[in-house]
């Protein structure tokens, strides 16, 4: 019986004790991965997948952690004075050896699933598991600020400051001339080195303009 799995973007055809290497793997020598992404199960009863088959995987073992052969990378450019270039590369590539082939119960094998080193950092993923949500983008994470701001002071009316100086306030959770009034010395000396504007709260006078709007 043979498979046809597909890990890194590549299609490998396998059977059980064959020796492969692939594109590098997040884990260690000794340990056991699973494949799930399955194209073709071969034998006296072939199955093709649609583009997958559902609940068949490959288990291998890790045999180390290796590179491939060296590949020479020369660029040579024209019309640019004779400049070349000679790059050097050798790929990261995990040893496996295929140890099993099931054509169905991958889900409750409880064997890890073989994720791409570049794509996990962190804890492993065993087969049946969803992986971990994943962060908000930094954008988002700027946009969430920016609409628990929306609610606060229009913090351009204090002398000096523009819509960037504005985003960094914001940034230091900073939203409205109440919070100004009520700086001591202590945060003054926090907000300017948070601004990379020292000196310039007291020159502009924003506690005093801050008390002010805050009456009107």
């Amino acid at each position: 019986m043979f498979a046809v799995l597909k890990t890194g973007g590549k299609q490998y055809r396998v059977k059980s004790g064959d020796m492969l290497r692939v594109e590098k793997l997040a884990a260690e020598a000794g340990e056991t991965v699973q494949f799930n992404d399955i194209l073709m199960l071969g034998g006296d009863s072939p199955v093709v997948g649609a583009p997958m088959i559902d609940g068949a995987c490959v288990q291998a073992e890790v045999i180390d952690q290796i590179k491939g052969e060296k590949v020479i990378h020369f660029v040579k450019r024209r019309r640019k004075h004779g400049s070349q270039r000679t790059k050097g590369h050798r790929q990261q590539l995990t040893l496996l050896r295929v140890t099993d082939i099931l054509g169905e119960g991958a889900d409750k094998s409880g064997v890890k699933s073989a994720i791409g080193a570049g794509s996990v950092s962190g804890a492993a993923i065993t087969s049946g598991d969803k992986p971990a949500a994943k962060k908000a983008p930094a954008k988002k994470a700027a946009a969430s600020k920016a609409a628990k701001a929306a609610g606060g002071d229009d913090l351009k009316r204090l002398s000096g400051v523009g819509p960037a100086l504005e985003k960094k306030l914001h940034a230091a959770n900073v939203t409205s001339f109440a919070q100004i009034a009520a700086w001591t010395e202590a945060d003054v000396a926090d907000m300017d080195e948070k601004l990379s504007f020292k000196g310039r709260i007291e020159r502009e006078g924003w506690i005093d303009q801050a008390k002010e709007l805050t009456k009107g």
